[in-house]
């Protein structure tokens, strides 16, 4: 293979258009960077958001251009990433396909494979990952696969290099060739047969641009988007050209009544297909160690199965929430000491320069104590949290999350990824919200997007815990204290997710009626995670990204905060004037008006809610913090919390409004200010309402 323009011929030749198709978790993108190395460049489809990859190569003198097309299960698409990666293949007028599979399960591979050679007959088979197969005991014969399938099968390992030269010579050969090959044809139901004999000579007379079986078989299926497509690339709509119309009519009339809709004549075919594939690997695969495989058959049956698969779930939950709660003190403190022990020389620095007295204050005492705040109460779980839940992905765990909770959110209507969106937003709702993205469905998502503030953030954990462990854990100390407030995170947590699963539910039935649409869950194999590459992804990806944005809304926050309490009217600070007018109100939930002041001026960032609420307390003119939780409750106390207090703040800090970072997400991804206004207000609705009827229920049975 040689990957330069050295040639005058290469330069001057038509280059050869690639396509490059394949199942997501396949390795495609890893055989794309091997064949063109630095020569790609990615953008946009016309048209649309998703992203796309191009690259050439060239090969005895011929340039190919390589189009890594988006992954995809099947050529009946349920996904912009999946029309587009049909469309390309149907109607991109390729010069041949590159179709990667994975060598450890190529079953589920087939069912694409052979969709594609329905389409064209200029295809070649790669068989990736052959290191991974062997290591299972799987063996691959690529001769018995090619002469299943019809066309050249290549066996590949992309990461080590190993057959990408074969590749290039394949396709070399594919494309110079004059005679086709012959791909194998798919049999299906007799009806469906006798259907598409019917269509298939009609469909030849009025146009050679495309595969007449595939074009009949797309035509019985009835599939809006590819027929839209279909009539773009023609040019006319072939399914109202006569006489084919009247035969599809007289075809339509006699599938009914094998086939009672259209859902079930795809399910046919997609069985068909199946039985297709399942028929092939017998002949080509081999499986010469069942262990591996019932290993992965018991780990599944424990953490997918319905005695196991949820109580496992909320152990593991558990135990990350521990690590995270127990790990993530010690480096606060240190990085709180040293954020804080920088406010003396920065003072001094500005001072040296003749900084006005007042500008100074602000500047130190309102922004910079702010957002040293902020980083050392947010960067430590992050730090903890995000790789571990970045590990749990790459090893395989978290589709199985989305397994297990797929049923509960398919009874509210809506897509069993949200497990998945809001495990994210434990992290932080903004990168929960951005993950949204993931789901198809633009009314799935709207749900995911609205629902994903009801499970909180780390940036709520430090005042959820502090007071679970002040006010409910007394007596315990060092691990048994930090793993029974990690338990009772844990019930709030679960709280949260039955909070998110109503709500979906309610919002299903009301403003965003429908039906759950069907998607693909891959099940991968389980896999070492490769832990360095994970600790830099999470780090630069997630808790740095987000932690930018926070303290990008935390600085302008420290210095209204700091405004408010030295600005004095009528002998009070701003703060006490609106604590003192917030007050009635909030005392109906529970609250008391300091608290509810806090979390408002805690918009911008959830980690100052307490900071603020405790310099009020104090009348304070900066931002304090103590030395210990018992001498923080003792100040609690004497402003008369008790346990109601302790648990509405609880409550209420798991079920408020959004920080402004997810707000801005919210609008960013929908939008729209009617569905950001409304992430707004759901959850602190249902804050005020679980506050009021608990606070209601106590003082009528005078619990306190």
């Amino acid at each position: 293979m040689n990957t330069t323009k050295s040639s005058q011929c290469a330069q001057n030749e038509k280059p050869v258009v690639i396509a490059l198709a394949g199942n997501p978790n396949v390795g495609k993108s890893t055989v794309f960077n091997a064949l063109t190395g630095m020569h790609q460049h990615t953008g946009n489809w016309p048209g649309k958001t998703v992203g796309n990859a191009r690259g050439w190569y060239t090969f005895k003198n011929q340039i190919y251009n390589l189009v890594d097309i988006p992954g995809s299960y099947s050529l009946v698409a349920h996904s912009a990433e999946e029309e587009i990666a049909r469309d390309f293949i149907c109607f991109g007028e390729a010069d041949a396909t590159i179709i990667v599979c994975d060598a450890t399960c190529l079953v589920r591979n087939l069912n694409l494979v052979l969709q594609i050679l329905e389409v064209t007959d200029k295809a070649v088979v790669c068989v990736n990952l052959m290191d991974e197969a062997a290591r299972k005991h799987i063996f691959v014969d690529c001769n018995a696969l090619s002469e299943a399938l019809g066309v050249p099968v290549v066996a590949t390992c992309a990461k080590k290099n190993d057959g990408l030269e074969t590749i290039c010579k394949t396709v070399y050969e594919l494309t110079h060739r004059k005679d086709q090959c012959a791909p194998k044809t798919v049999t299906y139901h007799p009806v469906v047969e006798t259907a598409l004999t019917e269509i298939i000579p009609l469909i030849e007379s009025a146009t050679s641009k495309i595969n007449p079986r595939w074009t009949a078989l797309m035509l019985l299926q009835n599939d809006d988007s590819l027929l839209r497509s279909m009539e773009q690339y023609l040019g006319f709509d072939l399914k109202q050209q006569e006489p084919i119309a009247s035969v599809l009519a007289s075809c339509y009339s006699r599938l009914e009544q094998t086939f009672p809709n259209a859902q079930s004549l795809r399910d046919d075919i997609v069985a068909h297909l199946f039985k297709a594939a399942e028929e092939i690997c017998h002949q080509a695969v081999r499986y010469e160690n069942k262990a591996y495989m019932q290993k992965q058959l018991r780990w599944d049956r424990l953490l997918t199965g319905k005695a196991f698969g949820i109580p496992t779930m909320i152990l593991l939950l558990l135990f990350i929430l521990w690590l995270t709660v127990s790990g993530a003190n010690y480096p606060s403190a240190l990085l709180s000491d040293w954020l804080f022990g920088l406010e003396k020389p920065l003072s001094s620095a500005l001072l040296a320069i003749g900084t006005p007295l007042w500008l100074h204050n602000a500047l130190v005492l309102g922004i910079y104590r702010v957002v040293a705040w902020v980083v050392s109460v947010m960067l430590p779980p992050m730090a903890i949290f995000f790789p571990l839940f970045t590990l749990l992905e790459d090893l395989g765990y978290l589709p199985r999350v989305a397994f297990n909770l797929d049923h509960c959110f398919k009874k509210c209507h809506a897509c069993g990824k949200q497990a998945l969106t809001m495990c994210m937003g434990f992290g932080c709702n903004a990168v929960g919200v951005t993950g949204c993205r993931i789901i198809d469905s633009p009314r799935e998502r709207l749900l995911a997007i609205i629902t994903n503030n009801f499970v909180p953030c780390n940036g709520r954990f430090p005042t959820i815990i502090s007071i679970i462990t002040m006010f409910f854990i007394v007596g315990n100390a060092g691990i048994i204290s930090s793993f029974l407030s990690a338990a009772m995170l844990t019930g709030v947590i679960l709280l949260g997710i039955l909070l998110t699963i109503g709500i979906s539910k309610l919002l299903s039935v009301t403003l965003l009626k429908g039906v759950p649409s069907s998607f693909t869950l891959e099940l991968p194999p389980y896999r070492p995670p490769q832990v360095g590459k994970v600790i830099v992804r999470s780090i630069f990806d997630r808790t740095l990204f987000v932690l930018g944005r926070a303290v990008s809304v935390a600085a302008p926050a420290g210095l209204i905060i700091y405004i408010m309490a030295n600005v004095t009217v009528g002998g009070n600070t701003l703060l006490a004037h609106t604590a003192g007018f917030l007050d009635p109100f909030a005392r109906l939930f529970g609250l008391d008006g300091v608290i509810l002041m806090a979390f408002i001026l805690g918009f911008p960032a959830n980690e100052i809610v307490m900071p603020i609420a405790i310099m009020a307390y104090l009348s304070g003119s900066t931002l304090t913090e103590f030395e210990n939780l018992s001498t923080l409750k003792t100040l609690l106390v004497d402003n008369g919390w008790t346990w109601l207090t302790a648990t509405c703040t609880m409550l209420f800090s798991l079920l408020h409004f959004p920080c402004s970072t997810t707000l801005l997400s919210i609008k960013k991804e929908t939008g729209s200010i009617k569905w950001t206004l409304l992430g707004f207000l759901l959850p602190t609705i249902c804050g005020m309402l679980l506050c009021f009827l608990l606070a209601s229920t106590a003082r009528f049975f005078g619990l306190v």
